[in-house]
């Protein structure tokens, strides 16, 4: 190996560093907690290392949640096989909602934190690529479904948002534990109760 490619690798390896002690730091302290310093700290590196790879903490915590994105994403592969398109929007609903129930930091992250998106607007693109990538996934499978004959009337691209901040709004709910407003006995089963339901609706939708 030459020493470009080693002082590549070294780069690489620094930045991964960097990313593991945020995300460790992410979920023991939280967003408002953690910093470029203690982030440093942990790495036994100053803090003006980090900024060779980072403009500042936003940037930091955008390529965390694109870590988020690329894990929940890979969960989705294996719809792929689904050919069904009601059958596979059903099944992206079950595993949205078991990632998000997984890992509620992580998800809190990726969906309702403003750091990744304070870093989104304050850089040259401005397209909230992760996001648009989902809801493009969710709104292709919504199209095929309209063109299988179901959702008569129904536009696909505000059904889709429909569909994406219904589930969204359940998770979220439960995330942030204001799902303690439900009996006590329901606590653990409600958000995928309801997305039961909600299922139930959309095969009436469908007819």
């Amino acid at each position: 190996m030459g020493i470009a490619e080693r002082k590549e690798r070294d780069k690489e390896e620094l930045r991964e560093r960097i990313l593991i002690a945020a995300k460790t730091l992410f979920l023991e302290k939280g967003v408002e907690k953690t910093s470029i310093r203690n982030i440093a700290d942990l790495i036994e590196y100053s803090p003006g290392s980090i900024y060779h790879y980072f403009k500042d903490k936003n940037e930091i915590f955008h390529s965390l949640h694109q870590g988020g994105f690329q894990q929940l994403m890979s969960r989705m592969e294996v719809l792929a096989k689904v050919s069904n398109p009601m059958e596979r929007l059903k099944r992206m609903g079950a595993i949205y909602v078991d990632f998000a129930l997984e890992n509620p930091d992580m998800y809190d992250l990726m969906f309702i934190k403003e750091a990744p998106m304070d870093h989104v607007y304050n850089s040259n693109d401005e397209q909230w690529k992760e996001g648009f990538g989902t809801f493009n996934f969710l709104r292709a499978t919504i199209q095929e479904c309209i063109q299988a004959g179901h959702f008569r009337g129904h536009e696909e691209e505000a059904l889709s948002f429909l569909v994406w901040s219904t589930v969204h709004g359940m998770v979220s709910l439960h995330i942030r534990r204001r799902c303690e407003v439900v009996l006590a006995q329901r606590q653990d089963t409600i958000v995928k109760d309801g997305l039961s339901e909600f299922f139930t609706i959309l095969d009436r939708l469908s007819l």
